[in-house]
């Protein structure tokens, strides 16, 4: 028995050494000695915990009592409600701008900053070389540099505004060290060491409005996946993929009811004291003028019906759907790299868009307008919007503003919201504004029908944390930046969509080549940083549109309403006059007959004011049907949201319903899927071929109400067949890079198939015929969801499946689990889905979470400001954890507006902290 005691004696000698004294003499351990230890470790938790508190805490901004500012003019007062959003009174417009600076930097300045990195590409200089790819492409678009010659053009009173802001931004950030400003900066400077902050300029804000187009540019990956799927599918297959939009059932905004023509406009613009009479029997607009470049040119219309102006050339046909082809990967880089980028307003989906609608007073309770908005965006940590209120103590032709609303942080003025006199929301217009452009190079000469022209080469060079820098060179041509050196790979999807017949491009730079150019609009210097102002001080509909005729890019659908009663709808944007080539593939840059041919007359697009029926509704879908308006797209939402909501306002006027806020809270948080009734009768009635799980599934399927609420079974399991459906019968047979998403368009790809029982789509994967397709797939999706939530559907919940998690635009996917942890919120679980009015989106082609949200929810109520309503995503705050960082969230999942206190009495009534600036 010695040795096994030996041995014990051997193995724990070094924890004996640990408590036996220097003599040698052995100690036992003691009660005293183990507390001791665990006191030193207690107090070590305790002293990290407060630093990690102080750090955490050092940023938040003081929000009461006086604050120096010497820039000011006068004492500026800020007031915070419940919520944490300001509301700030100043005597001059400067004083009002600076003070929105300071505020926007004291709860967002880190946001700010990021962004200012992103527009600039400069993110190399924060988190290194894995961004660099990302500055490239940023800096090959030119973003900056296009600000720059915005600002350069900005009339002296605007330029002062912006000035004004930017003095703010930089008070707030006098003698501050990073980390006094944003707890980012302290996680920033372990990965990339200390950051210096620097000075915000104009430039820095009117860069914003460039991402903002970037992000709601329409339909460049539509052009994309046309491309890709042209060298696959023959040309009735693709028109199988992006069918027309059916006029004949959903409505279009001027319209207003499905199969309508376009209203017109009321003869009642009398009423107005400012509303004129323009052209065409529209209300006056004074039109564009002393804007260089924006007069519209009578050039091409690109009606023609031929292949070639479809697709700019020939299209390949006679290709049979196969299952999962491998050879379209001609195009994909260029659609990574577009969607590499940093997703600040949303990533590209089909779900991109918004819902806005106004309703005349003569269907209200109150007899005055109801103007409801909810853009849809990517969802962010904070919010992409930040709430505030902007008063002149008194409203002047010098001190002109009482707006109050979304904004963003960085830029200043009101986005969305009201002042005292008028309303606004804004959709995506989805006018086509971006073009890729297929450049034929030779001995570096750009070839053209009227003379060839060098390529534009310049060079910059990008600051990388942690490495050396790198000089990048830049290429474009007249019709924009080169965003892609094709290559072989590339030759036959463009000699398929574009009609060359091209031999193999070679390497070297003296033999022929192609080239992928990108023209759009954004790419020009425009007015959109001034059309924010004249906005904000509108008090009638032609100031409005006035102010409208300068919101160059992007191009959005503008809703309106006055305490007069009136109510209107203006489309508003530079918009392409195009040629021979009418957008929905890329046109050959040697051919000047498919370039632009001027823009189309402000005058010209569509416009309507005090329609007859009373209400106006924008989802994202077409303006007008073919024929009855300018062309401005091929590619629109197909309006599911738009016949919802339509619906929801033509019953309640049917039925004699005066309409109130809470109607319109109602509908903006109805989550009907619009697929349902479509694939749920198809499902019902197929034999269940003695299956039990069909058989349970069509007893679920008929028993469900059809909307996607988050604690419903059967909204799970339908979701769950509807991408079973998509990856099936599409997904199989197209590249990946253009696999289904989901979403209106998709659901009515579905529902034109379910019409043919033996469509060559549905074959596949043991299916010979449409019902064999959806006896498959109910089994399937039966099996899935059975994995994905457990054996009992009585546990299921669709809101499990589609969950929200809110992440940090900048640390939230960095792959360290507390870093993302200390900025990211969620997950939430969430009604609503893709094509709903509540349109909490999801991609099929990747999974079931909730990637695309109403970023916010306003109803303006025109009979009283201060009884409207609004909702934020997150909250005030960009500081992690500070009480205001998510405090909506909840509200907003739920569907629950906050109280919008407009009025100076309300605003005060409301207030919880009061902050003085003091000259």
């Amino acid at each position: 028995m010695a040795a096994p005691d030996a041995q014990d004696e051997k193995e724990s000698s070094a924890l004996l050494r640990v408590f036996r004294p220097s003599s040698g003499s052995h100690l036992s351990v003691s009660a005293r000695v183990l507390l001791r230890v665990l006191a030193g470790v207690l107090a070590l938790v305790l002293v990290l915990a407060l630093i990690g508190v102080f750090l955490v805490r050092r940023s938040f901004p003081t929000t009461d009592g006086e604050i120096s500012l010497p820039d000011l003019d006068a004492p500026v007062t800020v007031h915070r409600d419940e919520s944490g959003v300001p509301t700030i009174e100043a005597e001059t417009a400067h004083d009002l701008f600076l003070a929105q600076g300071f505020v926007h930097a004291q709860d967002r300045f880190w946001e700010m900053d990021f962004r200012r990195h992103v527009t600039s590409g400069r993110l190399s200089e924060l988190f290194g070389e894995s961004q660099l790819g990302t500055d490239t492409f940023i800096r090959t678009l030119g973003w900056r540099k296009v600000a720059e010659q915005e600002v350069e053009q900005l009339d002296e009173t605007t330029l002062g505004y912006y000035r004004a802001y930017a003095d703010g931004v930089n008070a707030y950030l006098d003698d501050k060290s990073p980390t006094e400003v944003s707890l980012e900066y302290a996680v920033l400077g372990l990965q990339s060491g200390e950051t210096e902050i620097e000075k915000w300029t104009p430039v820095d804000s009117v860069s914003w409005l460039k991402a903002m187009a970037w992000d709601l540019r329409s339909n460049l990956e539509d052009e994309i996946d046309r491309a890709i799927l042209t060298s696959e599918l023959d040309e009735e297959q693709v028109a199988d993929l992006f069918p027309d939009y059916p006029y004949d059932t959903r409505p279009t905004i001027l319209g207003g009811i499905a199969g309508h023509e376009a209203a017109k406009s009321r003869g009642d613009a009398a009423e107005d004291p400012g509303a004129g009479e323009g052209p065409g029997g529209q209300p006056g607009q004074p039109g564009r003028t002393g804007q260089p470049g924006r007069t519209g040119q009578p050039g091409r219309t690109g009606q023609q019906t031929d292949d070639e102006a479809r697709a700019g050339g020939e299209a390949r046909v006679g290709v049979e759907v196969t299952e999962a082809s491998s050879q379209a990967d001609d195009l994909i880089d260029l659609k990574t790299k577009v969607a590499s980028l940093p997703d600040l307003l949303g990533m590209s989906s089909d779900d991109i868009g918004s819902n806005s609608w106004v309703i005349s007073g003569e269907h209200t309770k109150t007899g005055s307008p109801l103007l409801a908005n909810d853009p849809h965006l990517s969802p962010t940590m904070p919010s992409v919007w930040y709430q505030v209120g902007l008063r002149c103590k008194k409203v002047t032709d010098e001190c002109p503003f009482d707006v109050t609303g979304f904004s963003f942080s960085g830029l200043p003025g009101i986005v969305i919201g009201h002042n005292q006199s008028i309303a606004w929301g804004l959709t995506n217009l989805g006018a086509d504004v971006t073009d890729l452009v297929v450049e034929r190079i030779r001995d570096g000469q750009v070839v053209h029908d009227d003379g060839d022209e060098p390529v534009r080469e310049r060079k910059e060079t990008v600051e990388v944390a942690g490495g050396e820098p790198r000089e990048i060179t830049i290429r474009s041509t007249r019709h924009g930046p080169l965003v892609s050196k094709l290559g072989e790979d590339y030759r036959r999807v463009l000699d398929a969509s574009t009609g060359a017949d091209t031999a193999d491009p070679k390497s070297g730079p003296a033999d022929e080549q192609y080239g992928l150019a990108l023209d759009w609009t954004a790419l020009r210097p425009g007015s959109t940083a001034s059309a924010v102002f004249a906005i904000n001080r509108a008090s009638n509909w032609e100031e409005f549109r006035d102010a409208a005729s300068r919101f160059d890019v992007p191009s959005q659908n503008l809703i309106y309403a006055d305490v007069a009663g009136n109510i209107g709808y203006q489309a508003p944007g530079m918009i392409p006059r195009r040629g021979d080539a009418d957008g929905s593939l890329p046109r050959r840059g040697w051919k000047s007959d498919e370039d632009w041919q001027g823009w189309i007359d402000f005058d010209d697009l569509p416009s309507l004011y005090n329609p007859d029926r009373g209400w106006i509704v924008t989802a994202n879908n077409p303006v007008a049907a073919p024929g009855e308006s300018v062309a401005l797209s091929k590619d629109f939402d197909y309006g599911d949201r738009a016949r919802r909501i339509t619906k929801r306002i033509k019953d309640a006027v049917g039925e004699g319903r005066e309409l109130t806020a809470a109607d319109m809270s109602a509908i903006q948080g109805d989550d009907l899927n619009p697929f349902a009734s479509k694939l749920v009768p198809a499902a019902i009635e197929i034999d269940d071929g003695d299956d039990p799980d069909i058989a349970r599934a069509q007893k679920m399927l008929s028993e469900w109400n059809g909307h996607d609420a988050a604690s419903s079974a059967a909204a799970a399991y339908f979701n769950v067949l509807t991408k079973t459906l998509l990856d099936q019968t599409i997904a199989s047979k197209v590249p990946d890079a253009v696999a289904p998403t989901g979403g209106s368009r998709w659901y009515l790809v579905l529902s034109n198939l379910l019409e043919d029982e033996d469509s060559q789509w549905w074959s596949g994967q043991g299916a010979d015929n449409r019902d064999e397709a959806l006896r498959t797939a109910m089994k399937t999706a039966w099996t899935t969801t059975e994995d994905l939530l457990g054996p009992e559907p009585v546990t299921w919940r669709w809101g499990i499946l589609h969950r929200l998690t809110i992440r940090n635009a900048s640390f939230g996917e960095s792959g360290i689990t507390p870093v993302e942890k200390l900025f990211n919120r969620g997950p939430y679980e969430v009604s609503g889905g893709s094509g709903v009015v509540h349109a909490t989106g999801w991609d099929a082609s990747v999974g079931y979470e909730t990637n695309w949200v109403p970023s916010m929810r306003q109803i303006v109520d025109l009979s009283n400001f201060d009884a409207s309503s609004w909702i934020n995503l997150t909250g005030a705050s960009g500081h992690a954890y500070h009480e205001h960082y998510d405090d909506q969230t909840n509200d907003w999942a739920s569907n629950v507006n906050r109280p919008w206190p407009y009025s100076p009495q309300a605003v005060q009534a409301a207030a919880e902290d009061t902050l003085t600036l003091e000259p």
